[in-house]
């Protein structure tokens, strides 16, 4: 996710607990989602699918910031 901003996302999860739970998380939804052998109806798949989407644009929005207050 987001790998063209791989060094400003380590700093950040360095720096920012939030940042990096954050993050966390949502890797967590996308395997959730890719595990074959758990069975989620599509209402399930949905809902995470949305989550994912809100914490990545949270996550997007943090490095935005990130990168214009640290000049990076």
């Amino acid at each position: 996710m987001l790998h063209e901003y791989r060094d400003v996302i380590t700093s950040l999860k360095e720096q920012d607990a939030h940042f990096a739970k954050m993050f966390e998380k949502h890797n967590e939804l996308d395997n959730k989602l890719e595990n074959k052998s758990e069975f989620l109806t599509d209402m399930e798949v949905e809902k995470i699918k949305k989550e994912k989407l809100a914490l990545k644009d949270s996550i997007y929005a943090q490095i935005m910031k990130f990168k214009a207050d640290n000049n990076f």
